[in-house]
């Protein structure tokens, strides 16, 4: 799974704000924080920038604010003792790392009556995309999406992350603002062709060509700066702060590549839905209805990795079939979908506890695909959810869960509780699962899990090369070899203002331990990065229910490896 984004960080911990303790903190043990924000690189102070502190465990701590002054200096005091993430917001401008990159924000841990002092925040002035897209006799073009785009990795996979994007106005333009300085690529997508949408959506045989007198279908395709419909040789633009980049484009029609197929065995009375979407991209790209006959066919598709998905609507039970697609640079002809009901996964979560608080309410139960390729999957007309609510009494259930191989996950809710546990049993009948996954090809999958809260713990400190704590370095514990391809045998976190990090529930065996001053994404649960750093990292030994302490020497980017 990928990280958590600010925005879904900030969501998810404010959803917790309720959940906070009734007890009362003596105000001698509340701490206070305070700092200065200035402009990046000019230094200046920084007035009217919303400063905010948000507990990561909302049972222990609160989120505050603050406004800076003319001098750009703000501070907050009456602060419940606990680990908390650091924002600074203001319109036009992006709160920005030692790197110059996008800060996802600054860990702060507080002791009980502890004032931290002299916390500097730099904002760094936002870029902007900006410019016309036209049609291939210079109309304007309305409707359009234009995308920044960037290169990244989210569960070791690399694949294209949507910065932003906007549609084209009546004039054809388009304004993307808020981008931070860096390297994106810009794509645009056509409007959507209604024409081709009303001949794909009738009978087969009433349908017409919509080809040129050459018996060529062409469309407008997705093109890339500096204007190419090859992904392969788009070339990145570079933005630097306060930026106002113009790039304009004139898309122009090509020839049309189309996927053309069936659903098979569908039962009596039901429809079907297709819907393509990007392995790239993790978006839906486009759509179509189904014939009566079953056949069906996706008009205007770019060469690319895609997941074809089928959807049956009607049926007395949930019917999906899906299919892994390459599509070059010709028709896709004859493929074949034949939809098969869902599965239901059910069981019970028992616990180990040794005396330790269970709070079933900030806990769920994720299905995950052993591949990782379908976390982003959105099935429309489908009822399943990776995420299962654990009940008071430990019962748990997914319904309409499409045939594969799964391993599950016991997570929090972001609110910091429940961090001690992990999975230690994953029994399907009685066969132990926890390494080669659920299989699941409908029917009832029965699972009997055992959560221990006696995970190990590692704590310590990140330095630098002159032994001096480094503040926000990501800390990661990857697993022996073996296990590598499991997203959820990894732990992460990041070392506070003081170097300080730990890393808790921890299932026992074998790790390496990485510390990175800053990295791309998920980039560490890819083996070829890891790779690159071999020999970089401190091996370790953990039993259940151990702790150890060490110390880290951080890799800084750019180390030569």
């Amino acid at each position: 799974m990928k990280l958590v984004s600010r925005f879904v960080c900030l969501a998810v911990l404010a959803s917790c704000a309720l959940c906070q303790q009734s007890g009362v903190v003596p105000r001698s043990q509340k701490a206070a924080i305070d700092g200065i924000v200035t402009k990046d690189p000019s230094g200046e102070a920084m007035k009217k920038v919303l400063v905010e502190l948000i507990a990561e465990n909302q049972k222990q701590g609160g989120d505050y604010t603050a406004t800076t002054g003319p001098d750009g200096a703000f501070r907050i005091e009456n602060i419940l003792p606990g680990r908390y993430r650091l924002f600074a917001e203001r319109i036009g401008f992006l709160d920005i790392d030692k790197h110059h990159g996008r800060s996802e924000g600054r860990v702060v841990t507080l002791r009980p009556g502890e004032e931290v002092k002299d916390l500097q925040i730099r904002l760094q002035a936002a870029a902007v995309l900006r410019g016309r897209v036209t049609d291939e006799d210079g109309d304007p073009l309305a409707g359009a999406e234009v995308s920044a785009l960037r290169q990244t990795f989210a569960a070791g996979h690399k694949h294209w992350e949507q910065v932003a994007s906007e549609r084209t106005n009546d004039l054809g333009e388009y304004r993307i603002a808020n981008l931070p300085a860096g390297s994106v690529f810009v794509s645009v997508n056509p409007p959507p062709d209604f024409k081709n949408l009303i001949e794909s959506a009738g009978a087969p045989g009433e349908r017409k060509s919509s080809a040129p007198d050459n018996g060529q279908a062409t469309a407008y395709q997705t093109t890339y700066y500096p204007g190419t419909a090859d992904r392969s040789q788009a070339m990145p633009i570079q933005l630097h702060a306060g930026d106002e980049f113009p790039a304009n484009f004139s898309l122009t029609p090509g020839p049309s590549l189309s996927i053309r197929g069936q659903v098979v065995n569908l039962p009596p009375r039901t429809s079907a839905t297709i819907m393509l979407q990007s392995r790239d991209f993790w978006l839906v790209t486009s759509g179509t209805e189904v014939h009566k006959d079953g056949t069906f066919v996706i008009r205007d598709v770019s060469p690319g990795s895609y997941l074809v998905l089928a959807s049956v609507e009607g049926s007395s039970v949930p019917m999906i079939a899906r299919q892994d697609l390459e599509v070059g640079s010709s028709n896709v002809d004859g493929l074949r979908l034949s939809p098969q009901p869902g599965a239901t996964v059910r069981g019970r979560l028992r616990l180990e506890s040794a005396g330790k608080r269970f709070d079933a309410d900030q806990v769920y139960l994720v299905l995950q695909p052993v591949d990782g390729q379908d976390d982003e999957v959105a099935i429309p007309g489908a009822n399943f959810s990776n995420l299962a609510h654990v009940a008071a009494g430990g019962e748990f259930v997914w319904r309409d869960v499409p045939p594969g191989n799964y391993y599950v996950q016991i997570v929090g809710n972001g609110s910091g509780v429940n961090e001690d546990w992990f999975l230690k049993t994953v029994l399907s009948g009685t066969r132990e699962v926890s390494e080669s996954g659920v299989a699941v090809s409908g029917g009832t999958v029965l699972l009997d899990l055992v959560a221990s809260a006696n995970g190990a713990v590692v704590d310590g400190v990140v330095v630098d090369s002159k032994d001096q704590p480094v503040a926000n370095a990501v800390v990661v514990a990857v697993p022996e070899s073996r296990l590598r391809g499991r997203v959820d045998q990894y732990r992460q976190t990041v070392s506070d203002q003081n170097g300080h990090f730990t890393l808790r529930g921890i299932r026992g065996g074998t790790y390496t331990l990485f510390v990175w001053d800053s990295v791309d994404g998920q980039a560490y649960f890819n083996p070829e990065f890891l790779k690159s750093y071999e020999g970089q990292g401190k091996a370790l030994q953990l039993s259940e229910a151990e702790r150890k302490t060490v110390q880290l020497t951080v890799i800084a980017v750019g180390d030569e490896q």
